[in-house]
Order: structure tokens, then sequence, then C-alpha cells
């Protein structure tokens, strides 16, 4: 039944999304524009990018399955073999059918819902809480834990702080900064394309008014990265462009320095941390004879050594905000840099006092150094998983490559189950995943992949099953988020493109065949369950003293903002105060310089305290490939969302993602501005149109990521690096990933430019 698309309340159409709040244009049915929220200072341009492709030629309009699989569930032919059109009669009865057949025959293990990913802003139509629900129902499913974003961070820090997750809702805002900060130290900058986005919506974009009041407050800012743009120009930070992968040496270089001429606060680190004294006998090579001296850094890191002591003062000197980056973590060995600078904010003593301390991720997220009070928002409830096998995200291809073999995670050795069936909604793993190559061939190996989507990116075309989703303008929904103090409705405001379905939806009609639709829906429909989360979530508010419309009230206005908190937040101020009274939920209550849980583990990759450990690759070592690619956020679209749409294509040079060059390099090997060319290395390799600038490191190169994976046998057409980045662990505590210890050299393409396939789609019988 088709639903008659209505502006309730005679207000304009609203909806919500993780890059912000548009107001939808609609002309006789179909959307023509999304226009910036009236409260947002500085709206994302991503959106719009949303208009052009929502009933495009990309967009999966009906069930579909691969021939080869229909015909006989061959495995072979993922990614390139024609689609069949199917009816959602028979997709519910395939799908039901293959699903009673895995569990039965090897248990609900051997079925993965991986479904990592961003998905849509709403609520209620999240698709990992719907899929993740409806498999439940049917007994659970192997799952993932921690993120591509931050995994290293995730399990390190609760045994260094006892929390990641709450350190990152509470990071000192940004009016702290302001008001109390005088020097801003960055590893890894604040770069404003990552501060577009939030998960669960945000209607205010806030980080470029903030850097820009704290510039002018006096805040002095120093950007630590290998690229000048990691920092917005307007600040005039300092630019220490150190070589990638080597932020621990710096920061232990800069810890050293400290110590050495007595500017640590002893005080400090003997009431509020355990563990200083095993770490400063590390810092002085008491063992290994070789003192972490800034001399030492200077060489790892290829900078001035004047210019790391003059930091260390500068940092003892100033009230100093030490702000490291998410992407520190996603390089071998990704836990050392979030220790070290930990451990380096402790050495100065600054840990809970206002525009001080450290912070995780200024910048990563429109969200971190908001100014909000904790907002305990419901959350679709996702029932019990009786089964407890689990991968580290980063793990997927190990997991479908390696059955039964063993892995190591945080102090632990578990099995990697055999798993036989993947089902995603909401992400796509061709964007997220390392060695896309690699990955493509252990995509081979499971019996089926169903996938959710609402357009043909590389993850629907490798799948074997793909039933057509619709986006958040298609359906109603309400966007109740703990990372942005303006909650929103999400109208829908065009109908359905095609015979697309919610993820509920999806979900409803597949538990009708399987007998668990009342399960499922415990009799409700989509808007009781909004209303549900709506009420929950206002009950709880009003024990903390937050006041929220009525649900009519909401629907009537379409938005309301919540009341900032009375002061500034800063982040551990209660542990600083009294650590006794306000400890951490560490083994000892404090901050864990030495844990001797870590050490315990006997993990050569990561011991008891922050080191230094040499990356898998990076200029400092034995170097196969001469050029570092920095693999970072792309400032057109979110992740890998609307690559096709026309922000994302629009900013492309030669019609493939771009890769920027220092002058120098593009030089030495005869490269002009605007060409095409390859980046390649052992792994694989893609092509990309050259953008030379001086505004990175000599012998880096960068390229967003998120361009749709775009195979030709090794080759990506259009531009994926992450057919270039390694696939391995940070370490055996977290496994995450390490896109950003990659190596890779750079030539000028010479051949027939191949068109680029990747927004075609596949070829339908």
């Amino acid at each position: 039944m088709r639903v008659k698309i209505v502006n309730k309340a005679d207000r304009p159409l609203l909806t919500n999304s993780h890059w912000g709040v548009y107001q939808p244009e609609v002309v006789e049915g179909r959307l023509r524009g999304l226009h910036p929220f009236s409260e947002d200072i500085d709206p994302s341009p991503i959106g719009p990018g949303m208009v052009d492709v929502i009933d495009g030629p990309t967009r999966i309009t009906c069930p579909m399955v691969r021939q080869g699989w229909l015909e006989g569930r061959r495995k072979t032919g993922r990614g390139d073999e024609p689609f069949v059109r199917v009816s959602w009669e028979e997709a519910n009865a395939l799908v039901a059918q293959e699903l009673e057949r895995v569990r039965s025959d090897f248990g609900n293990q051997a079925i993965f819902a991986g479904s990592y990913g961003w998905a849509s802003a709403g609520r209620f139509h999240h698709a990992q809480s719907q899929l993740k629900r409806f498999l439940n129902c049917i007994g659970g499913f192997t799952k993932s834990v921690n993120t591509y974003s931050y995994a290293a961070a995730e399990v390190v820090v609760p045994h260094v702080l006892g929390s990641f997750m709450g350190m990152v809702s509470n990071t000192t805002s940004w009016g702290s900064i302001a008001q109390d900060c005088t020097l801003f130290v960055a590893f890894g900058g604040v770069a404003l394309k990552n501060g577009q986005i939030s998960p669960g919506g945000t209607g205010r974009h806030i980080l470029q008014a903030s850097l820009r009041s704290a510039k002018a407050a006096g805040v002095d800012f120093v950007n630590i990265s290998p690229l000048r743009g990691d920092l917005m120009e307007e600040v005039g930070a300092d630019w220490l462009a150190l070589r990638p992968s080597s932020d621990t040496a710096l920061m232990l270089g800069l810890a050293h320095e400290l110590m050495s001429q007595n500017l640590h606060d002893q005080e400090f680190l003997s009431t509020h941390s355990v563990g200083f004294d095993t770490f400063s006998s590390y810092l002085n090579g008491d063992e290994d004879g070789i003192p972490k001296s800034a001399e030492w850094a200077a060489e790892i890191c290829d900078l001035p050594v004047q210019d790391i002591r003059d930091l260390a003062r500068r940092m003892a000197r100033n009230r100093t905000m030490i702000a490291v980056a998410w992407s520190l973590t996603r390089q071998d060995h990704g836990e050392q840099p979030y220790w070290a600078a930990i451990t380096l904010a402790a050495m100065l003593g600054q840990i809970g006092l206002p525009g001080g301390g450290i912070g995780f991720g200024y910048g990563a997220e429109n969200k971190v150094g908001l100014s909000m009070r904790p907002f305990p928002v419901a959350t679709m409830p996702q029932g019990v998983n009786p089964v407890s096998e689990f991968i580290p995200v980063a793990r997927i291809a190990d997991m479908l490559q390696n059955p039964e073999g063993v892995f190591d995670y945080n102090g632990k050795q578990h099995i990697y189950p055999d798993v036989r069936l993947v089902w995603w909604a909401g992400g796509n793993p061709f964007h997220h995943h390392q060695d896309l190559n690699n990955l493509r061939a252990a995509w081979a190996r499971p019996e089926t992949i169903i996938v959710n989507d609402w357009c043909w990116n590389a993850n629907a075309r490798h799948a074997d099953i793909v039933l057509p989703a619709t986006t958040t303008l298609e359906r109603a929904d309400i966007a109740l988020t703990p990372n942005d103090p303006y909650q929103t409705v999400m109208d829908q405001v065009i109908e359905p493109v095609g015979d697309a379905k919610s993820d509920h939806d999806i979900c409803k009609g597949i538990a009708a065949q399987m007998g668990v639709e009342e399960a499922f829906t415990e009799g409700k429909s989509p808007e009781d369950w909004q209303r549900w989360l709506y009420d929950i979530t206002r009950q709880s508010a009003a024990r903390e003293q937050i006041e929220m419309p009525d649900w009519a009230s909401f629907q009537e206005t379409g938005w309301f903002k919540l009341a900032e908190p009375a002061e500034p937040i800063i982040m551990m101020q209660a542990f600083r105060a009294d650590p006794v009274v306000n400890p951490l939920k560490t083994p000892s209550g404090k901050i864990e310089i030495f844990s001797e849980t870590i050490a315990a583990f006997g993990y050569a990759d990561c011991p008891g305290h922050p080191v230094w450990l040499e990356p898998l690759e990076w200029l400092g070592g034995t170097v196969d490939y001469p050029l570092h690619l920095v693999s970072n956020q792309p400032s057109t679209k979110l992740h890998s969302q609307l690559d096709h749409g026309s922000v994302s294509r629009a900013a492309k040079v030669a019609g493939r993602e771009v890769l920027s060059m220092n002058p120098e390099d593009a030089a030495d090997r005869g490269l002009e501005n605007g060409q095409l060319v390859r980046v390649f290395n052992g792994r694989g390799a893609c092509l990309a149109g050259l953008t030379i600038t001086a505004a990175l490191r000599k012998g880096v190169v960068q390229m967003p990521t998120g361009a749709w994976y775009d195979p030709d046998g090794g080759l990506c057409r259009n531009g994926n690096p992450n057919v270039l980045t390694p696939d391995k662990g940070t370490s055996r505590l977290a496994q995450g990933p390490i896109a950003l210890s990659c190596l890779v050299d750079v030539v000028a393409w010479q051949d027939e430019l191949p068109a680029v396939r990747a927004y075609d789609g596949p070829v339908i019988c």
C-alpha cells in the first residue's frame, strides 16, 4: 500500500542525516533539493548529493538474485555475474530456506551478521539493529566487535583509563578550550572535513566556529601531521611534518625531555597514576641501553631535535591540551600512540584541569567537544544473542579464510567460526576493509551472501541475494541522539522507489516465513516503535531533569534543542579532584601508565607500558616502495556513502579519486598536475587523478577513502586506496586495522584510459 506524503502541521519537511539536518524540496512526488537547516551555521554540502541518485540508474528497485547462485548456489562469479529479478515472495522464501538450512546443518554461529557501517541516522530504522533483532529471534549469529575508526583505542584505553567511549562522550568542550587553554597540540590534526559528520545526526556544525573562537581567545595551535591541511590555515598553527607512523616516538621523546629537565608533575603522577617508575626506566634505556631522548626521537620522526625540545618546554609552561586524532590508532601498533599520549598528559599533570589534559578525536566528528549534558536515549532492543562467537571487526578476511583458526584478542585466545552465510545491512565492507583484492578472494568462500542496500555499490554487486532497502527520505523516523543537542523528526518525503522496503519490513517478511513475526514485531507498527522509543527516552530524560516535549508537540514542531550545561565539560575533572572518591574503572583506580594486566598477556607487540615498535611499513625502515600513503577520510562523502552523488563526483580529477603529492616527488617522476596516475604496491593498484601541492610532506601521498571499488584484476579503476592497504591487526591485544601503515609508488598511466564501471550496476536478466 502506497503512503500518501503529507506535510505535518503545515511545517517544513525535515530529514536528519549523519552530515546534518536538511529541509527537503519535493515537486510532484520527486526529490528536487535538500536545503540547509535554519539552525546550522556551517551546513555540510554532502547531503544534496542525494538528490540526483535517489532514483537514479544505480538504484536497486526490486529484489535480485545472482544468476549462478539461483541456478545452483554457485559461489564463483560474485561481482561479475548478472542478476535475476524476483518477487518479494520469492526473495523471502529463498532467504528463509537458506537460513533454515545453514542453522540446521552448521548451527547459528555459521551465520555472520557483520553489518558494520553507518547506515542511516534514524533511531528506529537502524539497519543493524533490525537485522540483529531478527536473527536473535531465530537463534543468533556470529558478531563483530569494535570499530574501524579506533579499534586499538577501544581495547587499550579501558586498561589505562577504565573507559574509552566514556571519555569520548565527555571530552573537554570547546568552550573550556577557548576559555582556559593556551596551547593546543594536535597529533593528527583537527580536520574540518571530518567534523561534517556525527553519528545519529547533527543540527549545528560547530567545528570551524570553535577553532576560530579558540584562536581569537589566544590559543596557540601545533599541527603534528604530514598534512598541513589537517588544521585549517586560519588558526596559524605551527606545522611539525613528522614522518608518518612515528607519533609514538615523538611522544616518548617529549616525555624524556620533560623528565630529564624535571618539568614533569611528580605529585600528580604519584597521586593519580601507577607505573611511572617502570615507564621512566624504559625512557632512560635502563634495559635496552637506548634513552628515548629528543635526539633519538628526532632521528625516527625526521624532525629537528630543537623543535622537539622547544615543544616539550612550551607544553610544560602552558595550559596544554594534547589532542590525538582517531586516525593514530589505524596504524601498526596503533595502541601505542594513545597510551603514550595519555602518559605524556599525565606527566604534564593537567588531566582534569579546564582547557588542559587530553582529548580523543577533536574534529573526528562534530560531536567531539560539544557542550552537552548526558542524554539517555533509548535504542531499539535487539534481544539476546545465544551465540558467543565473535571476531574483531577488521578480521573478516581472516575469519573467512581460516575457519577454526586461532586468534588472540585482549588477553584470550579464540577460534574463528566456520561461517557459511554472511548477511550485511547498512554498511559496505568493500569500503572499510583493507587489501580489498584479498577480501574479494575471501568473499568467494561463504555459500551465501545476502545484502540489504539501496544502490549498486560493490557490496551489493558481490552478493547472492540483494534486498532493496529504502533511504531515510522514503520512510518516517525520529533522530534521537546522545551526540547532538538537536533532536528532530525524519519525515517521509517521497514514496519508496520501485519495490524498496525498509529494513524493518524486509526482516518482518522473512520473519513471517520462519514463524517468528510476532517475536520480531511484538505486534507494534513502525510508528508504535518510534513512539515507544520516544516515550522511554522522555521518561529517562525527566529523571535527569531534562525536559522534552510530548510526542504530538514533537511531531508538530519537528525539532527541539536540549539545553546546554551551565558549566563547560572538563574530562576527568572529578577524578582529578579526588581519585579516591572518584576512582577510574582500572584495577588500581588510577591511570595505568604500566598495566600489570596487559603485561601478563605476554604480547611482544603490546607490552605493559607505552613503547616504540617499528611499524610493518614506514619510511624509516626497509623501503620496498618509496612513498607513504595516507588514506584518510573524504571531504565530499561519508565513507563511501554518496560516492556516486554529484558532490563527490564533481571533486574527482580525470574522473577518478584524487591523489595529492608533494611537488618534489612529482618532479622526480615527471608527473604533472591533473594527469591520470597508477598508484601501486605488491597488494594491488588503483588509478587516481593527480593534484600537486606543497601542503604535505615530501615522501607522502594522500588519497581519501570512499571511491566505490571497481576491480579489473588487481587494479581498481575508480581509485579505492584500500586495494593497497595491508590487512593485519594492530597487535594481538586489539587486532585493529592498520590502513595508515602503507607504502606505495606512483607512475603515469600510459595505457588506454579504462572506463569507470563502478556506477553502472550489474547486468539484469
